[in-house]
């Protein structure tokens, strides 16, 4: 075959019968222009940003490397992620001030999670007169949210309320959910991996849409026309990047469908939310290779994902922690308590690794998908048992399309703002914006 002499725009997408599939990152779509800071950026590819949180603080005795720089062992919690530390930096001495109460109480779960990729102190209230600020994830999609079919996607494994009281007077919003468009308008999250897949690529919402997934077709079935047409314009190595997608596509589209032909499984003192894996592994990977679906497919290029609500007291039963994890991360020092919250970090970081080999695994130019992102991973809170909010456990991995150095242990100095980083990430997507929350500028060093 031979490519056409003209780029094929970014924005192509496959349509057909109600459906709409974008398209991977090509070599006929052309070069892009440099970091605006001086990077050099070895692809086409635009960069990524995806936040994750887990809540309820970390076991930092195994979490924290001992060295700084390039010349750092991963401690225990961090030991999934081995294979790829030269693709991830470990940064320590980052503070979210604006989790702590500044006179207004108890209330550091809430706290922490809203005040994570906002920097702002949430109006203490449980009724309607919610207050907070605009998240990191918000700012960027504000300005290059129009350059994708979804400006920003937002997904959990775990269902929050939107109101009522859930942390010492703190509305249930606050604790539940992590991007906010504006200071009053939270943006909830989609915890259904369905309802994900169906909003990334447009399905029909019509009854015609109820006999289509009757007869079971796959998504890729309406495209298949506009398909051909299209590669017919492609060389073989673009060809060959474009089956890989689509194979990535129909195998989560199986996945779904075997979901929701499987019994649920039965959690001990766990109500399974309808609708979702009943277990919290598959639910997560699930939702991890959704993620790593829709950067691939250039869907959007924002992603925010609250593995566990803050405060959550879900049990692991399946790691031998059937205590709950709110209940655990108050140990009081006691040995045995905090082992159990090691185990559950532990597993938290394996989906984190899976994720990001994941994103590893998908060639995307010269480099890899993971290359061309900024996956940020952490938790508002310190240590569960004392709720304190600096020195925060946060990992960022990725390459920021050539403008970050990952591959060391970087400890910033004491009180150094959180948002200090939301700041530098989204300088590194080109998103000129002049404060985050409490930030008081980017962070060097990167």
């Amino acid at each position: 075959m031979v490519r056409t002499t003209s780029w094929i725009s970014r924005r192509t997408a496959l349509r057909g019968a109600g459906a709409v599939v974008s398209l991977p990152w090509l070599e006929a779509m052309g070069p892009r222009m440099a970091w605006a800071e001086g990077g050099t950026a070895e692809t086409a590819a635009p960069n990524r940003m995806a936040f994750l949180y887990v809540p309820n603080g970390i076991n930092m005795t195994d979490w924290t490397p001992q060295q700084e720089g390039t010349e750092f062992q991963l401690p225990e919690i961090l030991k999934p992620l081995e294979a790829l530390q030269s693709k991830l930096q470990v940064l320590s001495g980052l503070t979210a001030d604006k989790a702590r109460a500044h006179g207004d109480g108890g209330g550091d779960h809430a706290r922490a999670l809203s005040a994570f990729l906002t920097g702002s102190q949430a109006l203490k209230t449980d009724g309607t007169n919610i207050r907070l600020g605009v998240s990191v994830d918000q700012a960027a999609a504000a300005r290059i949210g129009d350059r994708t079919r979804l400006s920003s996607l937002e997904i959990g494994c775990e269902h929050g309320a939107m109101a009522g009281n859930c942390d010492s007077g703190y509305s249930c919003v606050y604790s539940s959910t992590m991007a906010w468009r504006s200071a009053t308008q939270p943006l909830p999250k989609e915890v259904n991996p369905k309802l994900v897949f169906d909003r990334m690529f447009g399905a029909d919402q019509s009854p015609d849409r109820a006999r289509r997934d009757a007869r079971r077709r796959s998504i890729l079935d309406y495209v298949r026309e506009d398909s051909k047409h299209l590669s017919l314009q492609l060389t073989p190595g673009d060809n060959r990047k474009l089956d890989e997608y689509f194979t990535a596509i129909r195998e989560i589209e199986l996945r779904i469908e075997r979901v929701e032909k499987l019994p649920p499984v039965k959690t001990p003192d766990y109500p399974v939310p309808a609708g979702v894996p009943a277990e919290y592994e598959t639910h997560i990977r699930l939702m991890c290779d959704l993620v790593a679906l829709a950067f691939q497919s250039d869907v959007t290029r924002v992603v925010t994902f609250v593995l566990a609500n803050e405060g959550s007291n879900r049990p692991y039963p399946f790691i031998e922690v059937p205590e709950g994890h709110h209940d655990l991360s108050h140990h009081g020092n006691d040995t045995g308590k905090k082992e159990k919250i090691r185990k559950i970090n532990l597993f938290h970081i394996r989906q984190l690794s899976w994720l990001l080999e994941k994103l590893n695994s998908i060639q995307e130019g010269t480099g890899t998908l993971l290359d061309h992102c900024m996956v940020a991973y952490g938790s508002g809170i310190h240590d569960g048992n004392a709720h304190n909010h600096e020195d925060l456990p946060l990992l960022l991995a990725g390459g920021g399309c050539g403008t970050l150095t990952p591959g060391r242990h970087v400890k910033f100095a004491s009180e150094t703002p959180l948002s200090n980083l939301w700041l530098s990430m989204l300088a590194r997507m080109e998103v000129s914006w002049d404060q985050i929350g409490d930030s008081t500028g980017p962070l060097s060093g990167l």
